[in-house]
């Protein structure tokens, strides 16, 4: 799902999200704010808890990561029809989840709180922040 060479020689990330946000979060930082949920006791049982690190559109991300990695990538946003017809295993799937989350942004951004996330782990990264500790770690194909 990382960047891809086109023909035209240009890297792209491609994904069925228009200009919709995206929720993300470093997976170290969600077990960081489940402990810290668990440090709290009783407090959260029975309610359901939300987190995320940013909500970014995946232009935001595509100019994160030229700037990290050092070399331009640009997004292309495609239909969810198109996107589950690249035929790789589970488009489908991957194809129907970007769609739920283009076409119901608002609930899905609103119900992660960056804030409280923040509150649960002061040291909660940004995607850049991110990107800085693994950008060796993303292949360009």
């Amino acid at each position: 799902m990382g960047p891809k060479k086109g023909s035209d020689g240009k890297y792209a990330i491609t994904f069925p999200m228009g200009t919709a946000r995206l929720s993300g979060i470093a997976a170290e930082d969600i077990g960081k704010c489940a402990y810290a949920l668990f440090k709290r006791g009783k407090e959260f049982i029975g309610k359901t808890i939300g987190i995320a690190g940013e909500h970014l559109t995946l232009e935001t991300m595509a100019k994160s990561m030229t700037k990290a990695l050092g070399v331009e990538i640009q997004y292309n946003s495609v239909p969810p029809d198109v996107y589950r017809g690249f035929g790789f295993p589970g488009a489908d799937d991957v194809g129907n989840m970007f769609q739920i989350y283009m076409e119901f942004e608002g609930p899905f951004t609103d119900m992660r709180d960056v804030n409280f996330a923040r509150q649960l782990n002061p040291q909660l990264k940004t995607f850049d922040q991110w990107l800085g500790q693994n950008k060796s770690r993303i292949p360009l194909e």
